[in-house]
């Protein structure tokens, strides 16, 4: 075919485009819903008893808030990185808040170590993985319909991102109910469960976002 017959063609028979909202504007309605989905999941299974002296606590207010932070940003993130333009820099917006969230985990290990020595040794606990997949799985599936609509120009950091926003949710949302304040047992089951999940979702990127390749029609040469 043609240059100009492929123009032609394809002025003809393009169909009009709805414009995507701001990627900013994006991430808010993301983080909306999905905030009110898991505070309903909080809700249902209880809070922890002490939360009032928790919240009292700058350290665990830091560390939660990291974490919610850490989603917002990745999942502006990701919908930055779905756009054709963008700088690349904007992938990297959630990096400062997830480096407070290990930051305020790590010198927690090192509190409790002073203070308590081997008694604060890591124990095996699966419950934090799973509690953290089962939470993120429905933000996960609606940031990733929400992708959907983007072009995929960098899959692997989409996805990336996509889970880390989700898994970062559940983990501050663990916080609220689950009575675990063992610093190395909330870096290695509830932190490292975030960020092998958002590994994995990194790795499978070029396999859940690809472009859509339209066949050319047989009568066009």
């Amino acid at each position: 075919m043609e240059t100009e017959q492929l123009i032609r063609s394809l002025a003809r028979e393009a169909e009009p485009v709805e414009r995507l909202p701001h990627p900013v504007w994006r991430a808010m309605a993301w983080a909306l819903l999905s905030v009110a989905y898991v505070a309903l999941i909080v809700v249902a299974v209880g809070v922890r008893p002490d939360i009032t002296e928790k919240l009292q606590d700058p350290r665990f207010v830091i560390e939660v808030g990291a974490a919610l932070l850490t989603s917002v940003m990745a999942a502006a993130a990701a919908f930055c990185a779905g756009c054709p333009g963008r700088p690349v820099w904007e992938r990297f917006a959630p990096l400062p808040f997830l480096i407070v969230w290990l930051a305020s985990l790590g010198e927690g290990c090192w509190r409790q170590w002073v203070q308590i020595g081997a008694d604060g040794r890591l124990k095996f606990d699966l419950m934090c993985f799973g509690a953290i997949f089962a939470l993120s799985l429905l933000p996960a599936m609606l940031i990733f319909a929400m992708m959907r609509r983007g072009a995929p120009i960098a899959p692997m950091s989409t996805t990336g991102l996509a889970t880390l926003a989700a898994t970062a949710l559940a983990a501050a949302a663990l916080r609220l109910f689950h009575p675990q304040d063992v610093s190395v047992m909330l870096l290695v089951w509830q932190f490292g469960s975030v960020v092998l999940l958002a590994g994995v979702g990194f790795f499978l990127g070029d396999r859940l976002l690809r472009w859509t390749l339209v066949e050319p029609r047989s009568g066009d040469g």
